[in-house]
């Protein structure tokens, strides 16, 4: 047997602090001269500072446990050592279940948690877009409606002595307050002002029926301004306001027409 397969047996018993007196002393002369008897110390060491760190933490290091209790079962010199081997080999079988159950419920635990939130976060998406695709489909039923009422009212309006001319139409429902308004080769109002519509009742003035603006190419399209129900109507109007609008039309008026 060599020197360091004698002093070998004496490291792991050395490591836990168990090794008697006389051969402590006969070992640590000798790791006074051996590296490698010294290096395998620290190594025992090590793995005993890890294996106790982990009865507080996570799961120690499968090669650490190995090599301290591969260790402790090569020592023969405590004559009730197989036992205390079998007993260290019980008590990781003990402390590894566990451990390794409640791992794997975190693990799951985890898992279901993140599909669930994936999954809520879906369904709020896909109700988002239910509700944007309702209103949208109401908004076309309302402004199918409107168009293909037999009852409407359908308004030309025009302007004089205008090139191109600008014209507008107006489709409204007075039984639904309804309007839809559309009109093209307007030209750009001044700064700070915009056109304003007017509902022209059969009695009493005037009523404002939304601003707007055309766009580039001078057309403007509105749908459903705010209007009482069951108003009737003798005309429709457009004049120049600020852009805020005017309760009363400011003079002159741009466009007129009366029922069709």
């Amino acid at each position: 047997m060599s020197v360091h397969e004698q002093f070998g047996d004496d490291l792991a018993l050395h490591a836990l602090g168990t090794l008697p007196g006389e051969d402590r002393g006969a070992l640590e002369k000798h790791l006074e001269t051996c590296a490698t008897c010294r290096r395998e110390l620290e190594e025992l060491r090590g793995d005993m500072a890890l294996l106790a760190l982990s009865t507080a933490g996570s799961k120690p290091p499968q090669r650490a446990r190995e090599r301290l209790l591969a260790a402790i079962a090569d020592e023969p010199r405590a004559g009730n050592f197989p036992a205390l081997t079998a007993g260290l080999e019980g008590v990781r079988r003990w402390v590894l279940l566990p451990w390794f159950a409640a791992a794997v419920l975190a693990v799951a635990a985890f898992f279901l948690w993140h599909q669930a939130d994936r999954l809520s976060l879906q369904v709020a998406d896909l109700q988002r877009k239910a509700v944007k695709q309702q209103g949208e489909l109401e908004r076309a039923r309302e402004i199918v409606q409107t168009l293909t009422a037999t009852d409407a009212m359908r308004v030309t309006l025009v302007a004089a002595n205008t090139t191109p001319q600008p014209q507008g139409k107006a489709i409204y429902a007075r039984d639904r307050g309804s309007l839809i308004f559309m009109a093209s080769n307007l030209p750009a109002p001044p700064p700070q002002k915009a056109y304003e519509l007017w509902l022209v009742p059969m009695n009493g003035a005037p009523i404002p029926a939304g601003m707007f603006r055309p766009d580039a190419r001078g057309s403007v399209t509105l749908i459903n301004p705010p209007l009482p129900a069951g108003l009737q109507a003798k005309a429709f109007a457009i004049t120049v306001e600020p852009e805020a609008g005017s309760a009363a039309p400011t003079m002159p008026i741009i466009m007129t027409g009366a029922g069709e």
